[in-house]
């Protein structure tokens, strides 16, 4: 959702003496949560990164904008809306489930919806509030677990979204059930991961990580990587129903990103949430 105000002045560099962690008393899964401290390190260390378009990460911006794209027009087939409209997701509740720095809650709140992004990485939290301000979008941000958030706000969002996030927690069966408890029934919750293939480990392991330098090196771990059965199988579980899915495939002659009928690496699956667990 855009706001109309003068733009605010942003400090270049955050200030990390400033954040607390988040509060693990907030979860009652297990005595840490349904998170891994050493993958938010991890992800701390290149928060600030993502949104620059000239840096070592451009390639993962390009594959975020291709990827939207299609969380947009899928959402919109579900709702039965226009996608060329200039607000199609005007009225819409999102929820963006390990947001990040904002890269996929900005473009839906462009395109009209009210978003809200939770992530249990203060420092990303930080970033995304900044780059919110910058970009004049209405967006609100939280530093909390989905399972807490899974309490507060039960079937309050039309869509879910969960984005390169379930192959980062160690129980990825509760994450793909808050999500859909987060959802309203009747409402779609939009899962991107990456299948556990051998190609999946050429490409994005080696290629992405080691070669091409578009991620961070240990971004990923190729055990936790799910694949789409196993996925489906979680979200059956969590009263979903697959609608559609499809997968993202880059091209090293073009050097852009496509989607693509094989789920062999990264792979997008939209769920309707059928009942009230």
């Amino acid at each position: 959702m855009l706001i109309n105000k003068n733009k605010m002045d942003i400090p270049t560099m955050l200030d990390k003496s400033k954040l607390s962690p988040v509060k693990n008393n907030t979860i009652k899964h297990t005595p840490a949560g349904n998170f891994s401290p050493a993958e938010i390190a991890k992800f701390n260390k290149f928060a600030e990164s993502w949104w620059d378009p000239n840096g070592q990460y451009k390639t993962a911006l390009e594959f975020n904008r291709v990827r939207v794209a299609y969380f947009i027009a899928e959402i919109c087939a579900f709702y039965g809306r226009d996608p060329n409209h200039i607000a199609p997701l005007q009225g819409l509740k999102i929820l963006d489930v390990g947001c990040g720095a904002g890269l996929v809650c900005e473009p839906l709140a462009k395109a009209g919806a009210t978003v809200v992004g939770i992530d249990v990485s203060e420092i990303s939290i930080e970033v995304a509030k900044r780059h919110a301000v910058k970009s004049q979008l209405d967006i609100e941000y939280r530093h909390e677990h989905a399972q807490h958030t899974s309490i507060s706000d039960r079937n309050r969002y039309d869509v879910v979204i969960n984005a390169e996030v379930i192959e980062h927690v160690p129980n990825q069966k509760d994450l793909v059930k808050q999500c859909s408890q987060l959802c309203k029934v009747g409402g779609c919750v939009v899962m991107a991961t990456l299948n556990r293939t051998i190609k999946s480990y050429l490409v994005g392991i080696l290629g992405a990580e080691y070669i091409m330098r578009y991620l961070p090196i240990g971004t990923h771990s190729w055990r936790a990587f799910v694949t789409p059965l196993e996925l489906n199988t979680m979200a059956t579980l969590a009263h979903m129903h697959l609608v559609t899915e499809i997968g993202m495939s880059y091209s090293l002659l073009t050097k852009t990103w496509r989607t693509t009928s094989s789920l062999e690496v990264n792979y997008v699956q939209l769920y309707k949430r059928l009942t009230a667990s």
